[in-house]
C-alpha cells in the first residue's frame, strides 16, 4: 500500500507541474485576442484601413460629368482635374496633347526656387520678386526668378521629384517668332498641376517643401490681385478659401486663338479639392475665361 500512496503522489505531482506550464504559457501570450468584428487580422487578406483622411461614406460621384456636356459645346479644347483632399479621388475630363501652361507655370518656378533653398527662407529680392510674379503675375520678375531657379533643366529636375510626368519646360526665354516670355511654352497637363498643387496641400510623406514654405506659397496664391481671381473660383462663395494662379497668353499675332488656364486650392463650406483647368483655342480671352469660370462653378456645386 505504501508503494501505491507514492505512485499516486508521484502522478499527481506530475499534473500539477503541466498545469502550471499550461497556466505559465498563457500568461506569456500563448493566445491572441479575437480580431474586431468584420475586420481580419491583418496580413490575413482583410481589406486595410482607409488612408488617413479618406472616408469610403463620403466619396463623391463624378464632379467632372456634370461639366462634360458644356466642355463639349464650347469651342477649342478643354482639360480638366479634379482631386478631392479629404477622400483621396480623383477625376479627370477630355483627352489631348499637354498645352501651354502660359502663367500658371509660375507657381512651378516659384515651388522649384524653394526647393532649391533646402527649407530655408528667401532672400528679400526673392521675396518681392515672387510677390509679383504670383500675386500679380509680372513677367519680368518670372523670368528672373526661372533663371535663379535652374531654367528649364533645373524646374524639369524638381518636377521629376513631384511626380510629375506630362509637363515640358520651355528650351527658350526668348524665343524666335513669339512676342512673349518662352517660359509661357512649356507644356503641361493638369494631373501634373495637381501633382504640383498636392505637394502645397497633401504633399504626403515625403514633401518636397517645408510647412513654412507651403504656407508661403499659399498666402501669395490666396492674395492674387482681385482682376485675376476669376477661374477656379467661378462660382464659389465669399468666405471659403481659394489659393490659384492663372495664366492667359495669345498663341497668334492676331489675338485668335487664346490659351487660357487655371489652377488652385477651393476649401470651405464642406469641401476640399484641388483643381485645374487648362483651355486652347478660344477665340478671345474672355471667351476662355468665361469657359473656366462657368466649369468650375459646376464643379464647386457637384462638390456638396
Amino acid at each position: 500500500m505504501a508503494g501505491a500512496g507514492r505512485a499516486i503522489a508521484c502522478v499527481a505531482a506530475l499534473v500539477a507541474a503541466a498545469l502550471v506550464l499550461f497556466l505559465a504559457f498563457r500568461g506569456q501570450g500563448g493566445t491572441h485576442p479575437p480580431a474586431a468584428a468584420g475586420r481580419e487580422p491583418a496580413g490575413l487578406g482583410g481589406t486595410s484601413p482607409a488612408p488617413s483622411g479618406t472616408a469610403a461614406s463620403a466619396e463623391h460621384a463624378d464632379p467632372l460629368s456634370a461639366a462634360a456636356a458644356y466642355a463639349a459645346s464650347r469651342s477649342g479644347s478643354v482639360l480638366a482635374a479634379v482631386y478631392d483632399v479629404s477622400t483621396g479621388q480623383s477625376w479627370r475630363l477630355g483627352a489631348g496633347p499637354a498645352q501651354p501652361a502660359a502663367s500658371v507655370v509660375k507657381l512651378d518656378i516659384l515651388e522649384t526656387l524653394l526647393a532649391r533653398q533646402g527649407g530655408t527662407t528667401l532672400s528679400a529680392g526673392d521675396q518681392s520678386l515672387s510677390e509679383s510674379m504670383i500675386e500679380d503675375s509680372d513677367n519680368d520678375a518670372a523670368t528672373n526668378l526661372w533663371h535663379e531657379a535652374g531654367g528649364a533643366a533645373g524646374i524639369g529636375a524638381y518636377n521629376d521629384s513631384a511626380g510629375l510626368s506630362g509637363t515640358t519646360p520651355s528650351a527658350c526665354v526668348t524665343c524666335a517668332g513669339f512676342a512673349w516670355p518662352g517660359w509661357g511654352l512649356t507644356t503641361t497637363v493638369p494631373q501634373d498641376q495637381l501633382a504640383l498643387l498636392k505637394q502645397l496641400i497633401a504633399p504626403g510623406p515625403r514633401p518636397l517643401l517645408s510647412d513654412a514654405q507651403r504656407s508661403y506659397v499659399l498666402s501669395l496664391m490666396e492674395n492674387v490681385a482681385p482682376g485675376q481671381r476669376w477661374g477656379v473660383s467661378g462660382g464659389v462663395p465669399a468666405g471659403v478659401t481659394v489659393a490659384l494662379k492663372n495664366g492667359w497668353l495669345p498663341l497668334n499675332d492676331a489675338n485668335t486663338n487664346w490659351q487660357i488656364n487655371s489652377v488652385g486650392w477651393v476649401s470651405g463650406d464642406g469641401r476640399d479639392y484641388l483643381v485645374a483647368v487648362f483651355t486652347t483655342g478660344n477665340p478671345t480671352e474672355q471667351y476662355g475665361i468665361d469657359t473656366i469660370n462657368a466649369l468650375s462653378s459646376r464643379i464647386w456645386t457637384a462638390m456638396r
